[in-house]
């Protein structure tokens, strides 16, 4: 009988080139890169661009690719009237996996999923990445016009990916620091191994079903709250808080109810999520460049990190990306039910990067079970039970 393992936890599932954990050190690298020098010195356009190909672009690279984006940031009106007819009160979430399923419908791009061979164009798989990334942040800055009622805004030429979608979002020129704070957030959130979402991915595109069929149910993955929709929960747990002085009593009351406390421990580090040092950096020098005292929602958070640390340290729970990732989105003024998009929007460079290298040495993905049901039994006909 096979050894069942829950979650599969442990159990390798692919192999990869794409990015590294190191749990025990805190460690996160993306193609060997450690993801400290990325966020520091890289874009999301490069980063994604290493995340695909595997190695830094030149700057001609990078130059092609980042005019391919901006050649695919629009999306047919159909789309658009597709989305004006979804309920307004609908999770983003639900939007987004809606939309992006659709885009196969008129964007049609599954001819080179007929057979095993077909799957090396790399062109093919390029040009599809590209359409699907481009068009995955421009759809969640729609919908924040949509669902209010107004025509969502055109993408411009001039910006940068984190700049068109802040400027999308919100019909605004973008605010330099916003727009560096939302670049290195994309970074952050762009890949990390083989979790929920990405396993997702594997599953669907092993069956050469459309590329836009496996970004749509990585979507649906990471919908959940025990994956993408952490740094929502974070949020509403230090709205829920209230003030710094309560913030013992709510996490003693936690940790004796054994229920979650968002934000904190994660399955792969053993230590602080190296994403989550990044962030809060950020939050610091977000803070300086304002000019003003600490936000009560940072103050908050602060002081739950240290009674965490307190209490949670010996077992090695500590802050992870989502902890400090909602509390920035808040501060530039983003919905928090569009958090886990935006987590969705990053992670699309990852996604699409996995299904290429699935592709290239596939196999449809069929695990066994260990069966606790009844032996073979005869059938009881209905008058006799």
């Amino acid at each position: 009988m096979s050894e069942y393992l829950p979650g599969l936890a442990g159990v390798p599932a692919t192999k990869s080139n794409i990015s590294d954990i190191d749990g025990e050190k805190g460690i996160l690298s993306y193609r060997g890169y450690p993801i400290e020098q990325l966020a520091e010195q890289s874009s999301f356009e490069e980063t994604a661009l290493l995340l695909l190909d595997g190695h830094l672009p030149t700057a001609a690279q990078l130059a092609k690719f980042d005019e391919q984006l901006h050649e695919n940031l629009r999306v047919k009106y159909n789309i658009r009237e597709m989305m004006k007819n979804l309920p307004a009160t609908g999770h983003p979430m639900e939007m987004l996996q809606t939309a992006v399923a659709s885009l196969g419908m008129f964007y049609p791009g599954s001819e080179c999923l007929t057979g095993a061979d077909v799957c090396e164009d790399l062109n093919y798989i390029h040009n599809m990445t590209v359409k699907i990334m481009a068009r995955v942040g421009t759809i969640v800055a729609m919908w924040e016009h949509i669902r209010n009622g107004y025509d969502p805004i055109e993408p411009r030429d001039d910006l940068s990916y984190a700049e068109n979608f802040l400027y999308m979002l919100n019909g605004n020129e973008p605010d330099p620091i916003l727009a560096k704070i939302m670049d290195v957030c994309l970074i952050l959130h762009a890949e990390h191994t083989i979790n929920a979402s990405t396993f997702a991915v594997l599953v669907t595109g092993s069956t050469l079903a459309s590329p836009y069929s496996v970004v749509a149910s990585a979507i649906g993955t990471l919908s959940g709250p025990l994956h993408g929709g952490a740094n929502q929960k974070v949020l509403e747990m230090l709205e829920d808080i209230g003030s710094p002085d309560r913030v013992e009593k709510y996490i003693d009351k936690k940790l004796a109810n054994k229920e979650v406390i968002w934000g904190m421990g994660h399955r792969e580090y053993k230590t602080k999520d190296p994403r989550a040092t990044i962030l809060e950096k950020l939050v610091d020098q977000f803070m300086e460049q304002k000019g003003s005292a600490l936000n009560p929602m940072f103050e908050i958070a602060r002081k739950v990190e240290k009674v965490c640390e307190d209490r949670l340290a010996s077992k090695g729970v500590y802050a992870n990306v989502d902890f400090y990732s909602g509390i920035l989105y808040h501060e530039m003024g983003i919905p928090a039910d569009q958090f886990t998009s935006i987590f969705a929007i990053a992670r699309t460079a990852g996604w699409l990067a996995h299904w290429r290298e699935q592709l290239a040495d596939n196999r449809i993905f069929r695990p066994t079970q260990v069966y606790n049901g009844e032996s073979v039994r005869n059938y009881i006909p209905i008058d006799k039970r």
